[in-house]
């Protein structure tokens, strides 16, 4: 009984002492009696800190205790939780043990969220470049399986219509020998027939012209990973802009132009009126020139690498592209176009005279020498012409004339822009043009004084811009 009112006297001196949102605490709470002797004792432990404290209050105003609570057994509490206002309970959970308990979740906003920070337009231009990059590495793969496929084409075609032709040439001169009859027919018809066929094969080969379709793709191949790096570079060195994944769209759409797919509808004229340059860029916009009083204000000083030294030399670079490197193109270019077309007509015009002469085998000794001398030079043209790849070489030497056009477009639009900002660094923009032309900075350097004095004294410099082709 005794112990019952210490009990009772200990537990009203904790009630007092914790917070008044918690339920009352009392000893009838824990129901299991074997744990009912070491309650008390910790209870007792917990009161007299609470009365020691409660004492000491009387001498300080002010006192920040810390009461270390005994580690009480292990018993399974039947505490009401109390409920967060901040809360919401939407879920009910069966626990293993019986009964149940709310489980609160904070209320979770779904309101869109819009992002007005100036890193948002970077990271649009970002997630566009990356769309971008995504499709010029499939244009890569497309490109490279294409100009495979192409290349084995002129390696079949060709083999091809070369054994048709000799097989052809070979049964008209049999047939010469010594036929008569059903044996001789069968030969002049079959040889007929072989020539006939080798024409048509050489018709649409001359036409499409495999191995410069090769060279097209190969050529797009290394421009579409050119702008890969691009745009990896890009994106490595800084937030790009809205500007940039424009400028990116335009190079894509410009290449595809040059360098189509298909054959039927889009494919490029194997045989122009005159030589053209390829142009695979987009076309120069108009640029604002500035008025002639900031023009020479800018001129006077040395902003963002240029000065008037490198303006010279560029100046000096782009009239040695001009008159020795795109004009040697040019005239190279016609001379294989010229061969290009003779050969592409004079092919099928041979063997479409030996399927008419093998005809005719056997009516006279002219006839027969006419289908064999005739497939004979029909094969070796058409071998010296596809063999030899001369619609490639055309086609390198468009690529060649396009890049020094190229070069010039991008010096001169360069030299144009008056705000010095607004261009490359000068030094980087030198060195860049060294390295497209193979050259070292002193080598350049050398090469714009020697174009200067030729310039001066009215005589033609002897050496090419460019030492890489």
């Amino acid at each position: 009984m005794r112990a019952e009112t210490q009990d009772k006297r200990y537990i009203a001196a904790i009630n007092k002492t914790q917070p008044a949102s918690l339920p009352p605490f009392s000893i009838s709470t824990f129901p299991l009696s074997p744990y009912k002797e070491k309650l008390r004792e910790n209870l007792h432990q917990m009161a007299s800190s609470t009365l020691r404290l409660s004492s000491s209050s009387s001498c300080s105003r002010q006192i920040d205790a810390v009461i270390h609570v005994p580690k009480l057994p292990k018993v399974i509490p039947y505490f009401s939780i109390p409920k967060i206002p901040t809360t919401k309970p939407v879920e009910e959970l069966n626990l293993r043990d019986g009964f149940k308990r709310i489980v609160p979740v904070e209320k979770i906003s779904t309101a869109p969220i819009h992002d007005k920070s100036p890193n948002s337009d970077a990271t649009a231009a970002t997630t566009q470049l990356y769309a971008i990059l995504e499709a010029v590495a499939d244009r890569v793969e497309m490109h490279a399986n294409i100009g495979k496929q192409r290349e084995n084409w002129n390696t079949l075609l060709l083999n091809s219509v070369n054994m048709i032709t000799l097989t052809a040439a070979t049964m008209a001169g049999a047939a010469a020998i010594g036929g008569a009859g059903m044996p001789l027919l069968a030969l002049k018809l079959s040889s007929t027939l072989l020539y006939s066929a080798a024409t048509g094969m050489l018709l649409v080969m001359n036409k499409i012209q495999p191995s410069q379709l090769a060279e097209e793709q190969r050529n797009a191949t290394r421009l579409f990973k050119q702008i890969q790096t691009q745009i990896q570079t890009m994106m490595a060195l800084g937030s790009p802009s809205k500007e940039d994944v424009k400028s990116v769209m335009e190079k894509v759409l410009a290449a595809d132009k040059a360098y189509p797919l298909p054959l039927l509808g889009a494919m490029l004229d194997k045989f122009p009126a005159t030589f053209e340059p390829s142009v695979w860029w987009p076309s120069n916009q108009q640029i604002q020139k500035k008025n002639k009083s900031s023009e020479g204000k800018q001129r006077g000083q040395k902003n963002n690498g240029w000065s008037e030294e490198i303006e010279v030399e560029m100046r000096e670079i782009v009239e040695v592209v001009k008159r020795k490197d795109i004009e040697d193109y040019e005239r190279l270019g016609n001379l294989v176009l010229k061969i290009n077309k003779v050969l592409a007509i004079a092919g099928p015009l041979l063997t479409g005279i030996a399927a008419v002469g093998s005809a005719f085998v056997g009516n006279g000794s002219w006839a027969a020498v006419v289908a064999v001398a005739a497939g004979a030079l029909g094969s070796a043209v058409n071998a010296f012409e596809h063999g030899g790849q001369v619609g490639m070489v055309f086609e390198m030497y468009r690529n060649c004339a396009g890049f020094f056009q190229l070069l010039q477009e991008s010096i001169e639009t360069t030299l144009e822009e008056r705000d010095l900002e607004k261009r490359e660094n000068g030094e980087l923009f030198e060195m860049n043009v060294a390295l497209k032309l193979g050259r070292s900075l002193s080598q350049l350097r050398e090469l714009a004084r020697k174009s200067a004095s030729s310039r001066m004294d009215g005589t033609a410099i002897d050496e090419f811009a460019s030492k890489l082709f």
